[in-house]
């Protein structure tokens, strides 16, 4: 039986809907009942009878820092999917994102060693994953991570979470990691590169000149079922389909979606202004914060990402992103 954390989110819940076609039985946790609507949504975009096969999945109400919950659930389960996680670039949430990205995983580590898991597909990121100091120098699994560097807190956690993991794999569990660049798939229009689509949906005004990297959210589960039913252990792939300038990926974006595309550089001067401001207005009013420091670095950064190994391991090609952009946005619409 299969185990998958995170179950609610945009890929646990597209996961869950690979998963459901087979006959594998499977377990998945949530933390509200709100949140199964989405994952009913998402399982609409593959099934013509969606709650038939969402009623497959056994849900259990559980947290990745609430032990006793997960105990709860881990009888009968030989492999685990660990997808459940925290997103967050705004330093107030450094506390929750170690609790819940480092001590969570783990948890769930722990739990997998004492019920004798079979395997563990723990869903990273390339934010977890070195950078060079020469730009121009694609980034591998291979690049060092420097604990020195001005890291995010998010990818603080990240990089914590995994070595969690290969705590696990030192004590006989077998894993396997994945490290997706930004994800883009159907169903969170609110949270994510969702949340990006709808920005540029509303009208943005400005493009900036970093390079990102992208992956369809069908790519990232199609891997991540390949890899826990192959032989392939104790590795870890970057996920990324295409790197593309954020002014090619706006402006494409625009255009699937018939509005109008951004048309000015925000130049450094104004984007250090904008992450200020964006400070004061969280200070003043609570509400979280859309532009951060590191934020703004990493949007005006031009890395390069390789993903030649998970390329090579399973034979696999990435969907083209503008493939992936035209679908996206199709739904987004609809």
């Amino acid at each position: 039986m299969i185990l998958v954390t995170g179950g609610t989110g945009l890929v646990g819940a597209h996961l869950l809907a690979y998963l459901a076609k087979t006959e594998t039985k499977i377990k998945a946790i949530y933390r509200t009942v709100d949140k199964l609507e989405a994952v009913k949504n998402v399982f609409a975009y593959y099934f013509e009878e969606p709650i038939s096969f969402f009623d497959k999945i056994d849900w259990h109400k559980a947290d990745v820092i609430d032990i006793p919950s997960l105990e709860a659930v881990f009888p009968e389960i030989t492999h685990v999917y660990h997808v459940a996680a925290l997103i967050s670039f705004d330093p107030k949430d450094f506390e929750t994102l170690r609790k819940v990205n480092i001590e969570g995983t783990a948890n769930i580590v722990n739990l997998c060693i004492s019920n004798g898991i079979k395997k563990l597909c723990f869903v990273s990121s390339i934010a977890a994953v070195g950078e060079n100091e020469d730009p121009t120098v694609p980034i591998t699994e291979e690049t060092h991570w420097n604990p020195e560097a001005d890291n995010n807190v998010y990818a603080i956690s990240k990089y914590g979470s995994e070595m969690e993991v290969w705590r696990g794999s030192q004590e006989g569990l077998d894993i396997v990691i994945v490290n997706p660049a930004i994800i883009l798939g159907a169903g969170f229009w609110r949270t994510g590169s969702g949340s990006l689509i709808r920005t540029v949906d509303k009208g943005l005004k400005y493009y900036t000149s970093g390079i990102l990297s992208y992956v369809d959210v069908k790519d990232v589960v199609s891997v991540m079922i390949q890899l826990m039913n192959s032989d392939i252990k104790n590795e870890r792939f970057i996920l990324v389909a295409e790197n593309w300038s954020l002014k090619k990926f706006t402006q494409t974006t625009a255009n699937a979606l018939n509005v109008k595309a951004p048309q000015k550089e925000a130049s450094p001067f104004l984007l250090r202004i904008a992450w200020r401001m964006d400070w004061w207005r969280q200070l003043f009013t609570g509400k979280r914060r859309k532009l951060t420091r590191l934020t703004a670095k990493s949007i005006q950064s031009q890395s390069f990402f390789d993903s030649g190994k998970i390329q090579k391991a399973l034979n696999f090609t990435f969907i083209p992103l503008e493939e992936t952009i035209e679908r996206v946005t199709e739904r987004y619409k609809a």
